[in-house]
């Protein structure tokens, strides 16, 4: 039997697996969660956990408020993934927060982003010497949270701080559950939505009386949407690069999938389950859309980036993380939400989120500090915006400032709507799930193949990763 899959990421109509978000912790007599010690085969585990089998590695860089040994400051040390632009925004934000709280000394270290972070996180966690904090993708918090390399959120802590649930999304907030209690603290929502020239949406008749991009709901109407902005640049309507860009392949098709009411069932032990027609009228519209027309046929995402930069396409699909690239070539750019093809609303996203990796031995001070920091980091979201992203803590949407932020407060609504990746342990952002999702579908997007090939083959490499059992 096929599962169907509301906007939340939760199958409705039938009791969720533990596949779909309702995993069972493995506990002790006690109750707490397995200890984890320094044995070479739990460290070989939180490898595989982080990396499924990719060797570790990667730069580190950090900035640090002075040191807090013989200061009567309390330190507290984070790991992130970020670099560039959003490297120097949390930076900024760290000093913000460090500023804010005097007593604290606040460490801020870089990693490498991908599979190499992942397994160094998961390593320090199993080895019980992790850092106080550290940022990670919430579509990762199932590989993480059920064997014991992560310890849950206190809610009367972070309500004392002014952080609740209230705060945020209900799509969001849910995400970051795991058995009934909170393991990730969101600090964003990043979806993968559609970008828009204001002139050649104009032209084509598309833009509002708010100039915001006015497309009407359905397949059809998008593609009519498509035309008519081909017909202004004398070459494509669309950008989409489904070539070497198998994460952008996987958003889109994961996006559409879930609007199109599509659920699924990864349980360890049986074969995957999608709802196979759903599926597949999903890549019967992306065939049609990689018409040469409404969009180029064979393109990769440079050459699709380069087609929407320089004016020879109006709209283009991609993620909210590439707004500061495309407002450098044309400071104009719109945006909003992923284009409503079929009947249920859904956006795809991933959530830059904080976690509390498991600690051998808990500070209570470095903790109670610890959860100061983090909450005043959400609460610096004003700065985290500006390269695009949509603060996960709503307070700050709301404030006049954020509503003056062009075109992200046109799509800050994705939040609502957001469908994260499947809850598995192999799954999530970074992960070879979605390098191997994408590659299935290139030769049913390029018109070599069937969108029935193209669902068989991605069943086929959901069993692959189903047959192995999880590290955690």
């Amino acid at each position: 039997m096929k599962t169907r899959q509301g906007t939340s990421g939760a199958v409705s109509g039938s009791r969720p697996s533990r596949a779909q978000g309702r995993f069972h912790r493995r506990s002790g007599p006690s109750g707490a969660a397995d200890d984890v010690g320094l044995s070479r085969r739990h460290l070989l585990q939180a490898a595989l956990v982080g990396a499924g089998g990719v060797a570790l590695g990667g730069a580190l860089s950090g900035c640090a408020t002075p040191e807090a040994s013989g200061s009567g400051r309390t330190s507290v040390m984070i790991w992130d993934l970020f670099s560039g632009g959003d490297g120097a925004l949390m930076q900024e934000m760290v000093g913000a927060v460090a500023k804010a709280n005097p007593d604290i000394a606040v460490d801020s270290t870089t990693l490498a982003w991908g599979a190499p972070y992942y397994t160094k996180l998961a390593m320090a966690s199993s080895g019980g010497r992790p850092p106080e904090a550290a940022v990670m993708h919430m579509s990762r918090l199932a590989g993480y949270a059920p064997g014991g390399l992560l310890e849950p959120f206190d809610l009367d802590a972070l309500a004392d701080l002014g952080v609740t649930q209230d705060h945020f999304a209900p799509a969001v907030w849910e995400k970051a559950q795991f058995d009934g209690q909170l393991y990730a603290l969101p600090l964003d929502t990043h979806p993968y939505i559609a970008f828009h020239n204001p002139a050649i949406a104009g032209d084509a008749g598309l833009l509002g009386a708010d100039g915001r991009l006015a497309i009407a709901p359905g397949a059809d109407a998008f593609l009519d949407a498509g035309r008519a902005m081909a017909e202004v640049t004398g070459e494509t309507g669309v950008s989409w690069g489904y070539l070497r860009d198998p994460a952008g392949c996987w958003r889109t098709f994961w996006g559409l999938y879930n609007q199109n009411g599509g659920g699924y069932d990864l349980t360890p032990g049986k074969p995957a389950e999608l709802d196979e027609r759903a599926a597949e009228e999903v890549f019967e519209f992306l065939q049609e859309m990689v018409d040469g027309t409404v969009a180029a046929k064979n393109q990769d995402g440079g050459a699709a980036s380069g087609r929407f930069m320089s004016d020879r396409t109006g709209v283009m699909f991609a993620g909210e993380w590439d707004l500061p690239m495309f407002r450098d070539a044309n400071p104009d750019v719109g945006a909003s939400p992923f284009p409503a093809i079929f009947d249920q609303p859904a956006n795809y996203a991933d959530s830059h989120s904080f976690v509390l990796p498991r600690q051998a031995r808990p500070d209570p001070a470095k903790r109670e500090a610890t959860y100061r920091v983090l909450a005043g980091l959400l609460k610096e979201g004003l700065t985290w915006a500006s390269a695009g992203h949509i603060p996960a803590y709503q307070p700050v949407v709301e404030t006049p400032e954020y509503q003056e932020l062009t075109p992200q407060r046109d799509y800050a609504s994705a939040a609502e709507i957001a469908v994260f990746d499947p809850d598995a342990w192999f799954t999530g952002g970074g992960s070879d799930f979605q390098t191997r999702m994408g590659d299935s579908m290139t030769d049913t997007l390029s018109g070599k193949a069937t969108p029935a090939s193209a669902v068989t083959r991605i069943l086929g490499e959901m069993n692959r990763f189903l047959s192995q059992p999880s590290p955690a």
